[in-house]
């Protein structure tokens, strides 16, 4: 019989939430999964159950369920392509962060349908302290960033929570969108508040080229809203129509969503500004409608 793991957390990881820390230590794994252990009790805190915001400190004794394996950059082989791939998509790199212009198609986790995540590439490179600070679809390409250190891991992640991470993305939608647009609608089964503006670049005869501001993070919030309105993303198998999909595809096969720009106040008071132009795969779909 398989015994369950523990670990015992460190002075660098203390005071740290739990969901944050399991994320970056288990980053093969999905939030969804994480997210699911945490909830029927099969990782505790000193034997006691545990939310997902529970703050742990040096000394704690986690409980790991047997089945989990903890990837470590020994045991995960990364081929040397696409280390070199990653590498020549780094667009930004400081003492504390480093982004990249993700490719489309490449997750973020490694899992049961993805070999290889972004987050295990980055260690397989750099090395272990190396977190992920926020999220992009595995369909979607653009800005990605990183940190270097568990100070500026946290310290990002009250930038998000106090909404001071700017957000700017490239779409195509179907459709003629009639004007620029705002749109507050909740999303997911909590109906959490979801901000974005939609801003026309160009309109084409069977589509619509926009930049989308977000205001907030929420997951595949782009996607709904586009959906909400009428003109969902191109490509986009989950909320897309699939009948004018199948259409384009035949085409150019990726999904028309794109993390463009990226800006935050790092911990000196200096401004960082990312752009991550689009790549070849999005200039294509662009002109598919041209």
């Amino acid at each position: 019989m398989m015994s369950v793991k523990k670990l015992v957390i460190d002075r660098d990881n203390s005071n740290r939430r739990l969901d944050n820390y399991l994320m970056s230590i288990l980053f093969d794994l999905p939030k969804s999964k994480i997210y699911s252990m945490i909830r029927k009790g099969e990782i505790r805190i000193n034997s006691g159950r545990a939310k997902p915001s529970s703050k742990i400190l040096e000394g704690d004794n986690l409980r790991l369920p047997p089945y989990i394996n903890i990837p470590t950059k020994d045991n995960v082989f990364i081929p040397n392509k696409l280390k070199d791939l990653i590498k020549k998509s780094i667009i930004y790199n400081d003492d504390n962060f480093i982004a990249i212009n993700k490719p489309n198609g490449l997750a973020v986790h490694g899992g049961t349908d993805n070999k290889y995540g972004v987050i295990s590439i980055m260690r397989s490179i750099y090395n272990q302290s190396i977190d992920l600070c926020h999220r992009i679809d595995k369909e979607t390409s653009g800005c990605l960033v990183f940190s270097k250190n568990k100070k500026s891991s946290k310290y990002f992640y009250e930038q998000l929570t106090a909404k001071k991470v700017n957000k700017v993305y490239r779409a195509i939608l179907k459709g003629r969108l009639a004007k620029d647009i705002e749109v507050n609608i909740p999303i997911g089964d909590n109906h959490q508040s979801a901000k974005s503006i939609f801003k026309i670049i160009k309109k084409n005869q069977d589509s619509t080229y926009v930049e989308v501001k977000i205001f907030t993070g929420r997951t595949h919030q782009i996607r709904v809203h586009a959906n909400e309105i009428g003109h969902p993303v191109v490509n986009d198998a989950k909320y897309g129509d699939w009948t004018y999909n199948k259409r384009i595809s035949k085409k150019v096969k990726r999904m028309g969503l794109h993390a463009y720009k990226l800006s935050f106040t790092n911990q000196d008071l200096q401004e960082i500004n990312l752009t991550a132009d689009i790549d070849d795969s999005f200039k294509d779909l662009i002109n598919v409608f041209n």
